[in-house]
């Protein structure tokens, strides 16, 4: 609970009960479960056998599926280390050995061009070869603000991190397909999670469409942060669209097609849209697809921890969403005054996250910590949330809002 530090979260909680959790259907595990007071999430206390690895002490486990990294654990380094970035799978995890033993013979399937065939990962790993540093961010991050209490794991800040996926750029795969066949519209990507027998896959295939001016920094990446990608970030192969919300970049990616038409699958055409609070999804509605700009503080922000009287160094990341973020301010008294900050470390390009700080000089009592950041579009991060039903793209700086006790 110490995550849910801000002011208009706490009196939310007071007023409201706990989210049920969400039934899962025949042998697929689903992800959104509930919130961290959910019997599913009470039930899973430590890392799952896929992602054992991780830093425990650095993670919230919601489910077996959903893991976030804590606001305390993200550091002051650009870049968030694999065993602390956060985890979310919309169904189980493939469990084919060859994937983690042998990941160069995974095979990807391309159609809707001019010469559809099937690549092995080695094969595109000869094709060309791009890094880019970026922010992966679930669509549902900063979902436990939200005071209806959406469906859904109820992530406050966690659900993201800034890292460097490597791998082969689409525009380089396309030119060795000789192309897009006439009229597509859309680049669909289908994840390759087992189906089990019985269900109706467009019900639980995880299948993604995005408007074909996504591929111009696509790539299909193999590597995370320098290592091969593990299977818990889609391993052996991910489709990555930087500036897009992590659902779109499909894990585990076994076909590439160039459609005419957005996807079947209810991924697509139902979930993952703007729908209004108490409203049926529906297709005609927006797709959840880009990124807004956003930033939050880091540091200080444990609740639970008194900070000392006198200067204060105020740190944080901010994004721009798909243009680099221009600019960044810090008010120390909940939005009413605001001072421009500044940003420290690299600058690893217009998708990926800056750090930035802020020197204050805090009397002893509360204070509220907000930031606020404005990117090269001149959009600027707004103090409210956008209502939507599940409870997405939550970019508002009062509900990121930090309040610390200073002595």
């Amino acid at each position: 609970m110490s995550e849910l530090s801000n002011a208009s979260r706490r009196r939310m909680l007071a007023s409201t009960g706990g989210i049920v959790a969400l039934a899962g259907l025949g042998g697929v595990a689903r992800a959104d479960t509930g919130g961290p007071d959910s019997a599913a999430a009470k039930a899973v206390k430590s890392l799952p056998d896929y992602a054992s690895w991780k830093d425990a002490d650095s993670l919230i486990v919601h489910s077996a599926n959903t893991i976030e990294t804590k606001r305390t654990a993200f550091g002051s380094s650009v870049i968030t280390p694999t065993d602390r970035l956060f985890v979310r799978n919309n169904v189980t995890p493939p469990k084919d050995p060859a994937m983690i033993n042998d990941p160069d013979s995974w095979t990807l399937e391309v159609s809707g061009v001019g010469k559809p065939r099937s690549f092995t990962v080695a094969e595109l790993k000869g094709l060309g070869l791009a890094a880019v540093p970026m922010v992966l961010q679930c669509s549902g991050n900063g979902r436990g603000w939200f005071p209806h209490k959406p469906s859904g794991t109820q992530w406050t800040v966690g659900a993201a991190g800034c890292v460097i996926f490597t791998g082969v750029p689409v525009k380089a795969l396309l030119e060795a397909v000789g192309g897009m066949a006439d009229g597509m519209v859309y680049m669909t990507s289908t994840g390759g999670e087992e189906i089990p027998a019985g269900l109706d896959p467009n019900t639980v295939r995880i299948e993604r469409s995005v408007p074909i001016s996504a591929i111009e920094d696509a790539i299909l990446a193999w590597e995370l942060n320098g290592e091969p990608l593990p299977l818990a970030h889609g391993g052996p192969l991910r489709m990555i669209v930087p500036g897009y919300t992590g659902v779109n970049s499909i894990k585990y990616i076994k076909h590439l097609a160039f459609t005419k038409e957005q996807s079947p699958a209810k991924i697509q055409q139902t979930s993952y849209r703007w729908t209004p609070v108490g409203g049926k999804p529906s297709p005609s509605e927006d797709s959840i697809w880009e990124m807004p700009v956003k930033s939050w503080i880091n540091y200080p922000s444990d609740p639970d921890q008194t900070v000392k009287a006198g200067k204060v160094q105020i740190s944080g990341v901010a994004m721009g969403g798909m243009t680099a973020a221009k600019s960044i301010e810090v008010s120390v008294n909940g939005g009413k005054d605001w001072q421009k900050a500044e940003f420290v470390g690299p600058d690893l390009g217009k998708y990926a996250w800056r750090e930035f700080v802020f020197a204050a000089d805090l009397a002893a009592g509360s204070h509220e910590l907000a930031c606020r950041a404005t990117n090269e579009a001149g959009d600027t991060q707004p103090e409210e949330r956008r209502e939507n039903n599940r409870g997405y793209i939550n970019n508002s700086w009062r509900d990121h809002m930090v309040v610390i006790k200073v002595a």
